[in-house]
């Protein structure tokens, strides 16, 4: 849920409580909102349990699909690049799995060899049919 928030971040909420709230009220704030934290916690860990006791194996169906979008909320193109190229694809229905890209380095190609310049005052071959 907070993987966003850093130690600098909650270091300047902590700072910000200290000074709205003052040191006299703050541990009795922190204290209270522990306590509704854990609380609703509870609560959703309750619901859980109970969809799952009434669905049976039908919850399990259920979040599938919600596994799916937590997945396309990670996405971006590297990782679909990524996952494109390296993993490994299942096999088709009819057995055919398209070959993957050969993606080792080559040695670049050689260099080609440079024009023979030209010499002083000498004019340069013309194509009459390329002009």
């Amino acid at each position: 849920m907070f993987e966003s928030v850093g130690w600098g971040e909650i270091l300047v909420l902590i700072v910000a409580g200290l000074f709205i709230l003052g040191p006299e009220r703050l541990p009795s704030a922190a204290a209270w909102a522990g306590k509704a934290i854990r609380q609703v916690r509870e609560y959703a860990t309750g619901a859980r349990e109970q969809l799952r006791g009434e669905l049976g194996p039908e919850f399990d169906e259920l979040r599938k699909p919600l596994e799916e979008l937590r997945g396309l909320r990670n996405f971006n193109p590297r990782t679909a690049v990524t996952r494109t190229l390296f993993d490994d694809d299942p096999p088709k229905p009819n057995g055919y799995t398209p070959p993957k890209p050969n993606l080792t380095k080559s040695p670049p190609p050689a260099p080609a060899p440079a024009p023979d310049r030209l010499a002083k005052n000498e004019v340069p071959p013309v194509d009459p049919d390329a002009t």
